[in-house]
């Protein structure tokens, strides 16, 4: 039974912390072989899945000692039916991992869920393509029939909600937000931006998020921006417009090198822990709303820390 479903506890005023760059630490900390950047294929064995565990365990244990709540994003990002299908994975078998990633997530927030600690479960869904690329471009009606699959399979666990993440253009969105209505199950999306904050389909922020909600009602709980550095999207924060108020999380990536950059990089950019963590702090004391605090790509539990400290001495 899902514990959170009917009201997210992260809609408040007070900071609740995620996780960090799961494939990226489980490949160049942890020496794990990731096929396809999926870190579901991770929980196939007992060795890769304790690495697995224990990365959240570790992040779980920022906030647990800091009594603020976590939202334990499910290692589904690359496990929807195209990518299910590169991984060699036929639809029960891609629908039993997926269950089976969302299990663990709740096996972990009935060891560590407090009326202090929320421990909210968010099923991951990425993008049909690449992260950094708009690729085939889909229409709305066709992104929810892709995603209504995923969705739909998380409405029928403990997860509260889904979390649509490193999303490049706003009809993938608008999909994803229409399949979780229909599903009944809460749902945020995450935009990714280039470094001129744009998103790859070259839409601006605040175009995206006004199409999204135009589009569906409002229906989405909130939006966030992933995988970009801070400097990429700071400006178009300032700028802002009523559309800023829909923004409540921020999950940067450690380095300031832009997709292309980061895809041809042999090496993993962790940036400066500290100097995020104060980049946190200066976003959040301009914009408040913004109140879900974690780390994408090449952001370890590290980070995190950095970044919590922080925005908890900021507030």
């Amino acid at each position: 039974m899902s514990n959170y479903r009917t009201n997210l506890p992260q809609l408040g005023n007070k900071i609740f912390l995620t996780d960090s760059g799961l494939e990226t630490t489980l490949i160049f900390h942890d020496g794990l072989d990731l096929p396809h950047f999926a870190a579901i294929d991770a929980l196939r064995d007992s060795d890769r899945r304790s690495r697995v565990e224990a990365y959240y365990t570790r992040h779980i244990a920022i906030a647990t000692s800091r009594g603020i709540g976590f939202i334990l994003e499910s290692p589904t990002w690359r496990a929807s039916p195209d990518w299910g299908r590169r991984l060699g994975l036929d639809h029960a078998d891609l629908a039993a991992a997926n269950r089976d990633a969302i299990a663990m997530m709740a096996a972990l927030r009935r060891r560590h869920d407090s009326p202090q600690t929320p421990m909210v479960v968010s099923g991951n869904v990425g993008p049909r393509g690449d992260g950094y690329q708009v690729g085939e471009l889909m229409n709305p009606t066709e992104a929810e029939c892709y995603h209504a699959w995923q969705v739909d399979l998380f409405a029928d666990t403990e997860a509260d909600m889904v979390c649509g993440a490193t999303i490049t253009n706003s009809n993938e969105a608008i999909g994803i937000v229409r399949a979780a209505k229909s599903a009944g199950m809460p749902v945020a999306i995450s935009f990714t931006v280039e470094t001129d904050g744009r998103l790859p389909s070259g839409e601006s922020l605040g175009e995206a998020i006004e199409a999204v909600d135009a589009a569906t009602s409002s229906a989405a709980a909130y939006f966030m921006l992933n995988c970009a550095h801070p400097t990429h999207f700071a400006s178009t924060l300032a700028a802002g417009g009523a559309w800023l108020d829909r923004i409540r999380g921020i999950r940067a990536n450690a380095s300031t090198r832009s997709h292309d950059e980061l895809n041809e990089a042999p090496d993993l950019d962790d940036g400066d822990p500290v100097r995020l963590g104060e980049e946190y702090s200066e976003l959040r004391q301009r914009h408040r709303r913004i109140t879900v605090l974690g780390g994408c790509c090449g952001t370890d539990h590290r980070h995190i820390e950095r970044i919590c400290d922080a925005c908890l001495e900021a507030a």
